[in-house]
Parts: C-alpha cells; sequence; structure tokens
C-alpha cells in the first residue's frame, strides 16, 4: 500500500509539473503576443520621416506615383543637406565640430526616445535625467580628451586650467560614479529589469554616437581633408547606390533591407572609389584643407597654415609591370599623383564594402521594433540617425587608419607630455637633447 501511495505521488508530482509546463508555455505564448501588440502600437506612436512632407511639397507632387514622389523628395532635401554640408565646410573647423556635436545630441535623443517606448519607463524616477546626465559626464570626459590634445601646451601655462588638466580623467570617473550612485538609489522594486534593460541601452547609445564624435573631431585635428573625404565617400556611396537600385536593382542584397540590391551596391562602390580619388587630387592641393589645426605660439592662436607633409605633395609614379603596355598606347609610362590618393582609394574600398553595413545594422535595429524611421527631421530621409548611421562606422575606420598608417609625433604633443614630468626630468631631458643637437652639430648650424 505504501509503495502504491508512492506510485501514486510521484504520478501526482509529474501531472503537476507537466500542467505546470503546459501553463508556462501557454503564459510565454500569450506574453509573446502581447508583446507583439505593443510594439505595434509603440510603432505607431514614434515618428516616420519618410511619410512627413511639407504640405507645399506635397501638393505640388501629388500628380506622381509614390515611388517617383519619394524619389524627388529624397533627391529634393539630398541636394539641401550637400549645400549645408558645403557651407559648413566654409565656416571652418569650429562650424563643423559644433555641427558634430548637435548631430550628436540628436542621434543619441532618438536612440534613447526609442529605449524610453520599449521599456515603458514613463513613471519610472529619474531615468530621463540619468540618460542626459551620462551624455554629459560622457562628453566632458572625450571632449575634454580631445582639447588637451589640441590645447595641452596651453592649458598647462594656466594655473586654474592646469588642475583641470592633470585631473581629468579622475574628474571624469567621479562624476561617471556620481551617475551610477544616482541609478542605484533610484531603482524601484517592481521595475529592475527595465531599469537595467534601459541601463544598458543608454551606454550603448553612448558608445555608439558619443565615442564615434570624439573619432570625428579627432579626424577634423588631423587636417580638414581627414573629415571631408571620407563623409563625401558615404555620401556619394549612399546616393549612387540610391541611383543604381532605383533605375537598375533587381537582385536582392540583403533581407534586413529588402529594397537594397546588388546593382545599387556594385554601381555605388564603383562610383565611390572614382569620385574618392578625383576629390582627393582636387583638395590635396590646398594647404587649408591639409594641414592639421594647431596651436601657434607666435601667432597666439590656433593655425592650419604649414609646409604640406609628403602625403600632399606630388610624386612621379611607374605604373606595374602588367599595366606597362597599356600605358604605353596612351602614351604614359609615368604619371604623377598625390601620395594621399593611395589612401583615399583604402577608404574608397572601405565605405563601399564595410560602410554599407551601418546602414544595414540600422534597419535591423528599426525592423526588431517595426519602426521604418529613427526620427522625421529630414522628409524623404527620416531622422538624424537615418543619414548618419554610415558615418560613425567610417569615422572610426579613418581614425584607426591614421592612427595605424599615418600619425607621427609633434612637437605639441610631445611637449605637453615634458611638462607633465618633475622639474628634475624635464633638465634632464634638456641637457641629453641639447648634447645631442652638440654632437650633431645642429645648434651650431643655427643664425
Amino acid at each position: 500500500m505504501s509503495e502504491l501511495r508512492h506510485r501514486r505521488g510521484e504520478g501526482d508530482g509529474n501531472e503537476k509539473l507537466e500542467n505546470a509546463g503546459e501553463s508556462d508555455h501557454v503564459d510565454s505564448e500569450e506574453e509573446k503576443v502581447l508583446e507583439e501588440k505593443y510594439v505595434d502600437e509603440m510603432a505607431k506612436s514614434l515618428p516616420q520621416g519618410t511619410d512627413k512632407t511639407p504640405e507645399i511639397l506635397d501638393s505640388a507632387l501629388s500628380g506622381l506615383s509614390s515611388r517617383w514622389r519619394n524619389w524627388v523628395i529624397r533627391g529634393i532635401f539630398t541636394w539641401l543637406m550637400i549645400a549645408g554640408f558645403c557651407l559648413l565646410i566654409y565656416g571652418g573647423p569650429l562650424a563643423l565640430m559644433i555641427t558634430v556635436l548637435c548631430v550628436q545630441v540628436k542621434c543619441f535623443e532618438e536612440i534613447i526616445n526609442i529605449g524610453y517606448a520599449v521599456y515603458r519607463v514613463h513613471g519610472l524616477p529619474w531615468f530621463r535625467s540619468l540618460s542626459w546626465y551620462f551624455l554629459l559626464t560622457s562628453n566632458y570626459f572625450f571632449y575634454g580628451e580631445n582639447l588637451i590634445d589640441s590645447f595641452g601646451v596651453v592649458i598647462n601655462r594656466t594655473d586654474y586650467l592646469k588642475f583641470l588638466v592633470t585631473y581629468h580623467r579622475f574628474i571624469s570617473f567621479s562624476l561617471y560614479c556620481m551617475g551610477f550612485v544616482w541609478f542605484v538609489l533610484s531603482l524601484v522594486k517592481r521595475y529592475y529589469m527595465r531599469q537595467f534593460s534601459l541601463f544598458a541601452w543608454t551606454h550603448i547609445a553612448l558608445l555608439i554616437v558619443v565615442t564615434q564624435s570624439y573619432l570625428i573631431i579627432k579626424n577634423i585635428f588631423e587636417g580638414l581633408i581627414w573629415f571631408i573625404v571620407p563623409v563625401s565617400m558615404i555620401i556619394c556611396n549612399d546616393v549612387m547606390a540610391y541611383v543604381f537600385g532605383f533605375f537598375f536593382g533587381k537582385t536582392p542584397l540583403i533581407k534586413l533591407s529588402p529594397k537594397k540590391t546588388w546593382e545599387g551596391f556594385i554601381g555605388g562602390g564603383f562610383s565611390t572609389v572614382v569620385f574618392g580619388l578625383l576629390l582627393s587630387y582636387w583638395m590635396a592641393q590646398y594647404p587649408y584643407l591639409v594641414c592639421p589645426i594647431e596651436y601657434s605660439e607666435s601667432l597666439g592662436r590656433m593655425t592650419m597654415d604649414c609646409e604640406p607633409s609628403a602625403l600632399f605633395r606630388l610624386h612621379e609614379y611607374t605604373p606595374p609591370q602588367f599595366v606597362q603596355p597599356v600605358m604605353k598606347v596612351i602614351g604614359m609610362e609615368k604619371f604623377n599623383m598625390y601620395p594621399f590618393m593611395i589612401h583615399s582609394l583604402f577608404l574608397s574600398i572601405f565605405s563601399s564594402v564595410i560602410g554599407p553595413f551601418g546602414g544595414f545594422f540600422a534597419s535591423g535595429f528599426k525592423r526588431a521594433f517595426k519602426i521604418k524611421d529613427f526620427g522625421d527631421v529630414i522628409p524623404g530621409h527620416g531622422g538624424i540617425m537615418d543619414r548618419f548611421d554610415c558615418q560613425f562606422l567610417m569615422a572610426t575606420f579613418v581614425n584607426v587608419y591614421i592612427t595605424s598608417f599615418i600619425r607621427t609625433a609633434t612637437p605639441q604633443k610631445l611637449l605637453q607630455q615634458v611638462y607633465h614630468l618633475k622639474p628634475e626630468q624635464q633638465l634632464q631631458l634638456f641637457y641629453a637633447l641639447k648634447e645631442s643637437l652638440e654632437q650633431r652639430n645642429i645648434l651650431n648650424m643655427l643664425p
């Protein structure tokens, strides 16, 4: 009897477990349906930029089909953005840096707003304030690093700023710790998962947006050409891929973006390489565009005047052996070009082959939340993030490329490190350098 009771007990337990499993399965299916329904509702509440058009333009294009209407709207606002980009270049480095900061803030806002909608945190305490606090803290750290790199020699001579330079990273970390403590204190028992999810969302947004904008500004300080050429390549690739895809596209490229085609991808890539080489040849002739931005002690201000480096001087090249027969036919056994054009070739290949994957990544992100665009700032295009998804990936590559293959030490950067040494170490360096210069008879050559 006891054995029978034991078996029945086992059976009852198993039945309960099975029933519980079925219940969990039903609940999970119901949760999925509810989650899908919520995502659909959330998507409708977010702005869809490609559907937003000024009334005057909308009425003027009412006779066109939706396909051609979208083509015209995209074309108009593409040319307006290109004109604005040219105006910013004319405004100089300061205008470009301010624009980068504004774009960064807007991109962060678009990403974080989706997070607010996804995790339904409207009633949670302090979360909007925390997100923007972390943005300010990140900018203080990264932009401070940029300023120290570029103005370190000047800042170190100012007593009240020297403290900020010396302890910049400690101050930045302290500010971050304050935000971290603030977040922990704001945790609400019923909403831990949502709060931690949005905390992670905020940090991913900072990684994507703030870090990349910091790298863009570092590229600007290396010379405007390192900013203008890569940005222009991405614009060219985006425009030409759309044009080739619109007129010739038949073969789908990737499921994440059904409208992207192999014809557009290849046509855009070829156009970008040609465009990049021509633009590089033209821009390499102007010192204003190729000189790094540095502080001049004699002028007492930032300057972009310099003797262009070897990268931006014409060199004579002999083509490879297998190309020489063709070159002889056209009467060009040798040719002149700027070495920067070789680097430009690699930049254009990256912007054509890898750059579009920034757009595919953004497309996957939007599809996950069933939204068409990140925002509605630019009619026919969407939000700011919709236009800069590929630019951020390109900015990282350019900075890595400069660091790996181009950058050399400059007197300003070395001086900045010397000023951080102790006085006896500075004297030791001074005497060692003086001795080296005397041995090489360099001091005697000076007037």
